[in-house]
């Protein structure tokens, strides 16, 4: 898969990266796999952009139906927040796009952050780094 991932139960973070060609179907695949386990329920999530090469843009409609299943997904008990890097144009604008249907969801309890920068989106984590981030 082009986004891969890894979990750090003790961070409560989730860690993902995409690489190479990613589609609309990739990114709705990493969304049903993960954040149907239970046991990330109001963590946050940082997904690194950098390596992506290509996107295959989603239509506006699919970028707002994956807002609404990620906004079902989140703990209405744990805010949380989600970081983007996304240096390049398209992806930052998909990236901002994404961000606006999270928040006129009134279920979403996951605040949505697109930086172009790692440091940016660590600082918005309040994160050093996340080199030792444990898998899982």
């Amino acid at each position: 898969m082009p986004i891969d991932y890894r979990i750090d139960h003790q961070k409560h973070l989730v860690v993902a990266r995409g690489r190479g060609v990613v589609t609309g179907e990739d990114i709705f695949g990493y969304q049903r796999e993960v954040w149907s386990e239970a046991d990330v329920n109001g963590y946050n999530e940082l997904v690194d952009m950098r390596e992506v090469r290509r996107i295959e843009v989603p239509t506006p409609e699919r970028m707002r139906e994956l807002a609404l299943v990620s906004s079902k997904s989140d703990s209405p008990s744990r805010p949380s927040k989600f970081a983007i890097v996304a240096p390049q144009e398209l992806v930052f604008k998909l990236g901002q796009m994404y961000e606006g249907y999270r928040n006129l969801d009134a279920r979403s309890t996951k605040k949505v952050g697109v930086f172009r920068s790692m440091k940016e989106a660590l600082a918005y984590l309040g994160l050093d780094d996340i080199s030792e981030a444990h898998s899982s």
